[in-house]
């Protein structure tokens, strides 16, 4: 029977009979009808508790009645909602936080309150209205008991607390792989077993609260509805501490970007669009080509920060860097992305110094159905997505994605000077121009002298640097501008157990875009092949995969145009278009100083007739030999690039619960394989053998919670073996303690250290372009000679060589440690707060550098040095010194500080509003003067935002970004990047009944160009129409 009571009068009820009245209030009886007809019907009666009134109302909108007399379904059970049930005790519901009246309406029937309470509380919901709760709970439902033990199915809708469907809501059955997800209508359908007793449906979706669903027996009218909350309190994340766990209780900065979310990032990379998140910066070398950086140290290829896709690394094996998303998942297959700031190391080994990025991709069992989006837009934008999974029963399920984007490419346009240029922009005697490519520059020496052929240097030109103007970006890719990415990727998956999965995959991706580095690279077909088989269950996995990347077309810009210039000035000729361009300087300088002019004046003629001795883009030589430079990928003559390398790698994890009071362990361990090849073009691989390189490591971490789980303590560490370094130990120890009566105000402490790795290319590079050559460094380093010395003076030829000796040693890991304290949880009502405060010491940071040295290592001397200076080091028939450019670590430690603040206010369903701000700071108090930090981050930036859903099926999002210019060092330029603004929005209309979205959105809607890193391109408006279908 059911029991109505909290410190009142009960009222039981028995089946069949009206309410049976032990002690009522104000002396009344209530009577009622039997349950013979189609109902829809209200009861309301004031309970008298503690001197307040309390009043619940049940409606029942007619559905058809069960044999037992019992509804079979609720679309809009307010009481149902609002009462809370007391566990354990089905049909017993708790009526205290029901709204207080003083007055009595009419009874239609008190049996339909019994039988209503008796049936399946259908619509197990939770307290509360239709605002977000200080804190997520989970709510627990019955069902009347039955010994059916079949196999059976389960179905109904989900719905929000104001009765509206929820489409993309996951069911799950609790400890198990079988799920599935609502569909337009909100309505979902599985398979159950009840032959092991009661079935757990756990009923979840981002923003509400979850809800816990119990069964005993198959019912496929099910109708659960989910109260709106706090995403901050509902989220959980996996990669913090590779188990599940709370945000609100993760041990370290972590954010976390739901498919909702995902679906309106405005701009065409996904990665561009995490740039609206505290601490994390943003860099585009161009439209595909993103880069993430978290705490300073920003690069144009995201080397301390590790990006993983289902915890499969996304970098090219070869070059160690990730491509952004160029070849990884289409948004219609991301569940959701996590981004953990700060090192990582103890959990996840090599390179995960500054943070993670997890793109957690969508279960076939969970998400089946077919989904398809297309745009079109500014710029020429194309864009196709596609995805489609199938399940075969709840054992079976495959899975499709393809995807096609096609766009113009951002060009870079910077003709300022380079930041190392020794002339400054304008000079007369020309500039290393940023984005000019393949500059040749010419320092007049008595060494030039010719007078075999009358040819002599001016003296008033010796010791001047003299440029030779490269070609642009615009020039040199020509034809190439478009910027493309194809994925095409499967999966099959098979519960081999309710609780043990099986998924076997298959990814193909390849692209087109401008990537940065020591130059700028098109990359023209470059792409990857991955390969996975994971076995997984509930407490751990067994994973292996495999990475193979090529290049397809691509090549370097700045090798093309110094080829270019390098090559002869007509077919079958010997005189090189360099060779020409200097001769005629000097000789027309020599002129212009004849006829009296200024040296001034001078050096513009001179710049004057020897630029118009310099080929031109319009003329059809010049395609002609782009064609035959960029389709050669031999060093030193042509300028494709050629690698193809795999990479091998397989790992484990298993969680334990070591006690029943708040122990669990977690262990682990990865290995992974390199096999590196590239005919001798790139690696030092000139036998065809591929070089193998290996590392592998073990870690396991310690949670314990204690004081009614307020307190968590939290050790982690990793033990790493390399096979050209040292092995490296990674700690990480964290507390979080919760206050507040839910525990939603959250305090965290930690500590951590982390490493990066060098590239394969810092360790195995070995590419001779002819003016130098580019060498790996795991030998024994290198000695040679600075071409500037402690003091920043520049070597002069044929002065002394003292000051200027540099020894470069063995390369090794690179190490920070961070402490770091936060905040996390709900200050009041709909507000929450999100801080952070971290400290970090960096030392034996990874850097280049060029020098003269031997290839073997050894220090040249000084008379071989002033050998090779007439020929520029070219000429190893005169000496066997080289210009080298190699990895080195630097001895200077290097100290950071900064914070974030995030602010969220869930106004309504319609409004919710969010900002953060973002604090860098570079201590250089410890540094010498002009050492170069390559710190690269802006000190102040902020972000504000604001979302939500209007007219019921019409959402939107607005963000803007603010940016502090900086000054940036990177390997390929050096400058100061200018404050920037942008602003995104998107809308999108919802028409079910179509299953179809209409989609509008903008990036950078002002049209505000900004270069995000030097050397890249201006990034300016780009907005587009589309749509998304989504069937079940």
């Amino acid at each position: 029977m059911g029991r109505i009571g909290r410190g009142m009068g009960q009222w039981d009820a028995g089946r069949g009979s009206a309410f049976r009245r032990n002690r009522c209030p104000r002396g009344r009886k209530i009577r009622g009808s039997p349950l013979t007809r189609r109902l829809n019907s209200s009861v309301k009666c004031p309970l008298r508790a503690g001197g307040l009134e309390v009043k619940g109302k049940i409606t029942r909108p007619g559905p058809p009645l069960s044999e037992a007399g019992a509804p079979l379904a609720a679309s809009n059970p307010p009481l149902a909602q609002k009462a809370r049930q007391q566990p354990g005790r089905p049909g017993s519901f708790d009526l205290s936080d029901l709204p207080i009246s003083h007055h009595m309406q009419q009874v239609y029937s008190a049996l339909l309150v019994a039988a209503l309470l008796q049936a399946p509380p259908l619509a197990a919901a939770p307290t509360g209205g239709g605002k977000p709760q200080a804190a997520p709970t989970k709510r627990k439902t019955a069902s009347t008991p039955s010994t059916d033990p079949a196999e059976a199915s389960v179905g109904g809708v989900v719905l929000t607390d104001a009765g509206e469907p929820l489409p993309g809501a996951t069911v799950f059955i609790k400890g198990t792989f079988i799920g599935t997800s609502t569909n337009q209508f909100g309505k979902f359908s599985l398979n159950a077993s009840f032959g092991n007793g009661p079935v757990e449906l756990v009923v979840a979706y981002v923003g509400y609260e979850s809800q816990t669903v119990q069964l005993t027996k198959a019912d496929n009218l099910l109708s659960v509805s989910l109260v709106r909350s706090a995403n901050l309190l509902t989220e959980t994340v996996v990669s913090a501490s590779r188990v599940e766990e709370s945000i609100l209780r993760a041990p370290v900065t972590i954010d976390k970007v739901s498919a909702e979310q995902i679906k309106r990032i405005s701009t065409p990379e996904i990665l561009a669009g995490l740039g609206s998140l505290p601490g994390i910066d943003v860099n585009s070398a161009s439209m595909l080509f993103t880069s993430v950086s978290t705490r300073g140290f920003n690069t144009a290829k995201s080397e301390r920060v590790i990006q993983l896709v289902d915890y499969m690394d996304t970098a090219l094996p070869s070059l160690n860097l990730s491509p952004g998303n160029l070849v990884g998942i289409p948004e219609l297959d991301m569940e959701s992305i996590e981004i953990i700031h700060g090192p990582a190391s103890a959990l996840y080994g090599s390179n995960a110094l500054s943070g993670v990025v997890l793109f957690n991709s969508k279960d076939p069992f969970v998400y089946d159905g077919l989904s398809v989006r297309l745009r079109g837009g500014e710029r020429n934008l194309l864009d196709g997505q596609l995805r489609y999974a199938k399940k075969f029963g709840e054992k079976f399920a495959v899975k499709l994605t393809a995807s096609a984007f096609q766009a113009q490419d951002w060009i870079a346009d910077n003709y300022n000077a380079n930041g190392s240029s020794v002339n400054p922009t304008g000079s007369s005697l020309g500039y290393d121009a940023v984005n000019r490519y393949g500059e040749i520059s010419n320092v007049y020496t008595p060494y030039q002298d010719q007078p075999a052929i009358g040819y002599k240097v001016n003296p008033e030109l010796y010791g001047k640097t003299v440029y030779m103007p490269g070609f642009t970006e615009r020039e040199l890719i020509g034809p190439d501008q478009k910027t493309r990415s194809y994925r095409l990727q499967g999966a099959v998956s098979y519960l081999i157990k309710d609780d043990l999965k099986l998924t076997l995959e298959a990814k193909r991706g390849v692209g087109t875009a401008t990537y940065q580095n020591l130059s700028r690279f098109r990359i023209k077909g470059l792409g990857t092949n991955q390969y996975r088989a994971e076995l997984k269950s509930e407490k751990g996995f067994i994973r292996a995969y495999s990475t193979e990347d090529f290049t397809g077309n691509s090549y370097e810009l700045t090798q093309l145009s110094a080829q270019l210039l390098n090559s002869p000035t007509t077919e079958g000729g010997t005189t090189k278009y360099y060779q020409q361009y200097f001769y005629v300087y000097n000789q027309a300088y020599n002129q212009a100083r004849d006829l009296k002019l200024s040296p001034a004046d001078a050096q513009a003629a001179a710049k004057a007739a020897a630029d118009a001795t310099q080929l031109k883009s319009s003329d059809p030589r010049f395609a002609t030999l782009r064609e035959k430079i960029s389709t050669d990928d031999q060093p030193g003559r042509g300028a494709q690039q050629n690698f193809n390398s795999f990479l091998n790698d397989i790992s484990a994890q298993r969680s334990f619960r070591i006690s029943d009071v708040g122990t669990n362990l977690t262990l682990g361990g990865a290995y992974r394989e390199y096999h590196l090849g590239s005919g001798g073009k790139l690696f030092d691989d000139t036998d065809n053998q591929r070089i193998i390189n290996r590392e592998y490591g073990a870690y396991a971490q310690v949670t314990q919670t204690l004081l009614e789980e307020r307190l968590k303590l939290s050790f982690a560490g990793r033990l790493d073996h390399f096979k050209n370094f040292d092995p490296s130990f990674s700690p990480r120890a964290a507390v979080v303690y919760s206050l507040g009566e839910l525990k939603q105000h959250n305090f965290r402490a930690s500590y951590g250290q982390a490493f990066r790795s060098p590239s394969q290319t810092d360790q195995y590079l070995r590419s001779d372009v002819g003016t130098f050559i580019l060498l790996g460094n795991v030998g024994n380093g290198f000695q040679g000679y600075s071409f500037t010395n402690a003091a920043g003076q520049a070597y002069v030829p044929g002065t002394s060589l003292a000051g200027y000796e540099l020894t470069l040693n063995k390369l090794k890991l690179e190490r920070v440690n961070t402490v770091e304290v936060g905040y996390k949880g709900g200050i009041v009502k709909n507000l929450y707060l999100d801080l952070s405060y971290f400290r970090s010491r960096y030392s034996d940071f990874i850097g280049g550098t060029a020098f003269v040295g031997n290839v073997d290592g050894t220090r040249p001397t000084p008379a071989q040095v002033n050998a090779g200076l007439a020929s520029g080091f070219t000429d190893g028939s005169k000496s066997p010194a080289r210009i080298i450019y190699a990895s080195y670590n630097n001895s200077q430690e290097v100290r950071t500080q900064g914070a974030t603040f995030g602010l969220t206010y869930y106004v309504s369903k319609a409004l919710n509003l969010s900002g953060n701000y973002s604090l860098n700071v570079l201590d250089r108090s410890n540094l010498p003067a002009g050492f170069r930090t390559f710190f690269n981050t802006p000190k102040h930036k902020y972000n504000l935002g604001a979302s939500g859903t209007v007219l019921t099926n019409l959402s939107y999002s607005l963000s803007y970004r603010w940016v502090q210019g900086h000054q940036q060092e990177m390997p390929f330029a050096t400058g100061q990047i200018q404050t920037y603004r942008t602003a995104d929005a998107y809308l999108g209309y919802t028409v079910p009944k179509l299953a179809t979205t209409l989609q509008a959105g903008v990036s950078n809607a002002f049209d505000a160009r900004n270069i995000q890193i030097i050397g890249g391109p201006q990034i300016g408006r780009l907005a587009y129409l589309g749509l998304l279908v989504n069937v079940k």
